[in-house]
Formats: structure tokens, C-alpha cells, sequence
């Protein structure tokens, strides 16, 4: 490929890179951009799709989903086949290769962060997974992550408490990108939180319980004296007390897309007007929850128990970076609570 090309080509490389290492739905990629490119050009640039892709070092690390990947590559060949009539025999071996692999029982999902490393997770392939939602990353999750990269300060040197973490996807790039002095995970299905704390060391980081120990998990980074305190708490809103919120002493709470029904609704604001109760004489935390709306009366009846338990909030003005490919589509917000 010709430099100029080269350079040309470098967005749609990494929409492409983006997308594939975190699963999106294969409708989300630029085809119709690939596939006027590839009038224009040989089949270099799909070798470096394949190379940015199916070969990417995380996905031969964590690869995603055996079935994801063969369709992934059977999109290319068709794409490739309906430009050029001579095959390339890379993305042909590439597929025999796929075919013969056995699925496994969980996928992995990478996202790129801005300092060069990655978050990589271990999802269930399927939205809801044993009668819970939490055990893959939603679209509200990677806003609320990327709003953190860009405003680093709320959290540098500060306590975490982030409620509702499902895979762990925005406390991992708080921890890897802002700095915090100690984050605490939370939910309350065993399942979730067994994913979690794998999600946690797959990551290069130690649990609290873990800090000492001598033997490394293999996952992106060792532990250094910079990584924040560790912990993962199994919270059930609607039982926890008020001496076990307090325990946590938190600056900052955390949440995202867990308005999904009025229930969680009225179990949430419980927990946020205790955790306010429980400051006394102390600063109270700064709270950010972030969702998307997907139904505009569950929003409203967040915003309303809210002003009933004497919690008022702004709505976080838009941030500029779009690091994750989640559905552009999707509305979404950050409300900033006053505790």
C-alpha cells in the first residue's frame, strides 16, 4: 500500500481494530467505506485488517467468540471476492484455521485505552446469562469510562465505590487511566462477582486480599506501587445497612446502566440517600450515574425519587473523545449528584 494510502486508510484500520476486539455487531463496521477502498486498491489492505483483527496479538491472547471470528472473516472474503477475482490465500487460511477451533465457554471483549494498554474482559456470549444482566459490558459502562479518561481529577488519589460493576469494564479503566487510591467493585449476584474478580487479575491487578502474594496473574501488567487498593463487594440494595455503606468511605460513587426498572430504581435511590445519611460532619461524595435511555419514564421516576429523598443533580455536559465503539445511536447521560 502507498503511503498516501496508507494514511488514507488509517481510520478505517482502527474502526475495524476497535470493533473486532470488542465484538461489536458485525452491522457496525464500515463496510461500504472498506468496500470503496477496495475498488481503489489492491488486497493490502486487507492483510492489514487481518493483521489489526483475527491476528491482533489480544485476540490470539483473548480471542472472542470462534463464532464471531468466522463470520467476521467470511464478511471479508465476500467483500474481498466481490473487488478482486484472484483469492487471498491469508484470509482463506486464516478461516480453515478458525473452523476447526472449539467454542469456549466464555468470550473475551478488548477495548483500546488512550495510554497504549487495554482492558480486556471475560463475557458471557449471550445479553442475559443466568438470570442476570451483568455479566457483559453495556453501552452506558464505555460512556461513563471514556468521561473518566477525559476528567482524570475526580478520581486521581480519591476512594471508588462503584455500585452495580457487572464485568468490571469501567472500574478497570479507572484504575489503569485516573489514578484512584482505592476502588471498590460491587454487586450482588455470585455469578457476576465470581467474573469480576477473574476480570480484576486477568487484568494485572490484585484484589486487597491478594496484595501480598508473590505469584503474578497472567494478565497485562504486574501490580505496582501506583495501583490503587483493590476490593469487590457483594452488595444486595435492598438488604444492605447503613454501617456496611459506611465502611466503605467512599469520595466517589459510581454507577452504570443499572436504571432498568422501577425496582432497581427505588432500591438505588435507598442506597444513595443512605450513603448520604452516613457522612455526618464528613464531605459528602461525588456521585455519577450514567444510563441510557431507553425508557423515558424510567428516567423521570429516577430523577423524581431523587428529589424526593432530597438529592438534587445536574446533567454532565457531553464529553469531547470517543475512545469505544459502542452504538452511536444510543442516547445516553451522566447525572452528578449532590449527596
Amino acid at each position: 500500500m502507498a503511503p498516501e494510502e496508507s494514511v488514507e486508510a488509517s481510520p478505517l484500520l482502527q474502526s475495524f481494530e476497535r470493533r473486532f476486539l470488542a465484538a461489536r455487531a458485525l452491522r457496525s463496521f464500515p463496510w461500504q467505506s472498506l468496500e470503496k477502498k477496495l475498488r481503489d486498491s489492491g488486497s493490502e489492505l486487507l492483510l492489514d485488517i487481518l493483521q489489526k483483527t483475527v491476528k491482533h496479538p489480544l485476540c490470539v491472547k483473548h480471542p472472542p467468540s470462534v463464532k464471531y471470528v468466522r463470520c467476521f472473516l467470511s464478511e471479508l472474503i465476500r467483500k474481498h471476492e466481490a473487488a478482486h477475482e484472484e483469492p487471498l490465500d491469508e484470509l482463506y487460511e486464516a478461516l480453515a484455521e478458525i473452523l476447526t477451533a472449539e467454542e469456549p465457554p466464555q468470550c473475551h471483549r478488548s477495548y483500546l485505552l488512550p495510554s497504549g494498554d487495554s482492558v480486556t474482559l471475560s463475557e458471557s456470549p449471550a445479553i442475559i446469562s443466568h438470570g442476570t444482566t451483568g455479566l457483559v459490558t453495556w453501552n452506558a459502562a464505555l460512556y461513563l469510562a471514556e468521561w473518566a479518561i477525559e476528567n482524570p481529577a475526580a478520581f486521581t488519589h480519591r476512594t471508588v465505590l462503584e455500585l452495580g460493576s457487572g464485568a468490571g469494564l469501567t472500574g478497570l479503566a479507572i484504575c489503569k487511566m485516573c489514578h484512584p487510591r482505592a476502588y471498590v467493585f460491587s454487586d450482588c449476584h455470585s455469578l457476576v462477582l465470581e467474573q469480576l474478580r477473574g476480570n480484576i487479575l486477568l487484568n494485572g491487578l490484585l484484589l486487597e486480599s491478594e496484595a501480598t502474594a508473590p505469584a503474578q496473574h497472567p494478565g497485562h501488567n504486574t501490580h505496582n506501587a501506583e495501583s490503587p487498593n483493590v476490593t469487590v463487594a457483594q452488595l444486595d440494595w435492598d438488604i444492605v445497612t447503613a454501617p456496611q455503606l459506611a465502611a466503605f468511605q467512599p469520595d466517589v460513587i459510581i454507577a452504570a446502566d443499572v436504571l432498568y426498572c422501577p425496582e432497581t430504581v427505588l432500591s438505588l435511590v435507598r442506597v444513595l440517600q443512605t450513603l448520604s445519611a452516613c457522612q455526618k460532619d464528613q464531605q459528602a461524595p461525588d456521585a455519577y450515574i450514567a444510563f441510557t435511555i431507553r425508557n423515558p419514564e424510567t428516567c423521570r421516576l429516577f430523577t423524581t425519587e431523587l428529589g424526593k429523598a432530597g438529592i438534587s443533580w445536574e446533567a454532565v455536559p457531553r464529553h469531547n473523545q470517543k475512545l469505544f465503539p459502542y452504538e452511536e445511536h444510543s442516547e445516553m447521560e451522566i447525572l452528578k449528584l449532590m449527596l
